[in-house]
């Protein structure tokens, strides 16, 4: 799952409180940049950050903003030479080889198989690195549990050694155990285990939005309205500016078929407020809620409209195309 960094805040804060020193100007670039990053604005991220790194080659949380651009970029390469650059500089730091552990694991996704085979185990021994250095960084060993639960053992994983973490985080904190094993059992398609899990979680009233959100994902793709009514309810009560409460709660009253101009707004709104993240709902998941929507209502045309969306933005979107099929051919 990915994860945003806290530390993002604190960073725009420094780079907000610049002095008359030489190192105003790179500051005012992070800042820039930071800000670019934030509008979903890669590309001038890029260019604004690639100046600051220039300008001072041995920050490391330079170095990392950059590597999440060029990830959200799907600049996977660029992504991993910044997020290796930030670990050179402070390699005791537990989020910058968290965030290796990821652009090496985006990197395998997408790669062949003997390619795939060293970026997988590289990206492990990273996340093992970041839960080394903080145990109580639990986007790091959430991602740990995940490879073990998921990955063979050709490249490391293995449910055995992700058993220690599980017990171990669940000791620190209960919602936090609750999603690991729920997690777990995702991805050994142990759906009925997974679905006990997560409502624990949930229950458990879990500190970060993104395992919040990301039981969300996990329920709409198994068309549960009652949990993303939970998901959303929790998620806005620790996150109120959070727009993915909005994107669920709709997605919940799609599934009910009820309230269908409040559902129309929620996921509206998702769309004008949402920034384009990868832990986040694409646009055009949205698109294709709002042609189920319509679909609902028996409302052919503005369907096929959204579908039509949808699949434009994602043309892998096999729901979108089996929907157009079939409202076209009636």
């Amino acid at each position: 799952m990915p994860t945003k960094i806290p530390l993002l805040a604190a960073v725009l804060l420094l780079a907000q409180a610049g002095s008359a020193r030489e190192d105003v100007k790179p500051r005012g670039d992070f800042s820039a940049g930071l800000e670019a990053y934030e509008a979903s604005d890669y590309n001038k991220a890029a260019e604004l950050l690639g100046q600051a790194a220039a300008r001072d080659p041995k920050n490391a949380e330079v170095q990392l903003l950059l590597a999440k651009t060029y990830y959200e970029a799907e600049l996977r390469d660029a992504a991993i030479g910044s997020a290796e650059r930030a670990v050179s500089l402070e390699p005791q730091n537990s989020v910058y080889h968290e965030w290796l552990g990821r652009v090496y694991g985006d990197k395998a996704d997408h790669a062949g198989p003997f390619a795939a085979l060293s970026l997988a185990k590289k990206a492990r021994r990273e996340f093992e690195r970041a839960v080394e250095l903080d145990e109580r960084n639990f986007s790091a060993r959430q991602a740990l549990i995940e490879f073990d639960c998921s990955a063979p053992g050709i490249v490391g994983g293995g449910e055995d050694k992700a058993r220690p973490h599980i017990e171990k985080i669940a000791a620190m904190d209960a919602a936090e155990g609750h999603y690991a094993e729920g997690n777990c059992r995702r991805q050994k398609k142990d759906f009925a285990a997974a679905d006990a899990e997560f409502d624990k979680a949930l229950k458990s009233h879990p500190k970060s939005p993104d395992l919040i959100y990301d039981i969300g994902d996990y329920a709409a793709k198994h068309a549960q309205a009652e949990t993303l009514a939970a998901v959303a309810e929790e998620g806005e009560k620790i996150s109120p500016a959070d727009p993915r409460g909005k994107f669920y709660r709709g997605v919940g009253l799609v599934l009910r078929k009820e309230h269908s101009d409040e559902a129309e707004r929620l996921l509206r709104d998702y769309l004008k407020r949402a920034p384009k993240r990868n832990n986040y709902p694409g646009a055009w998941r949205a698109h294709e809620w709002l042609g189920q929507l319509f679909e609902n209502q028996q409302k052919a045309d503005a369907a096929i409209e959204e579908y039509e969306t949808a699949a434009r933005l994602e043309p892998k979107s096999k729901h979108a195309r089996e929907a157009l099929k079939r409202l076209k051919k009636g």
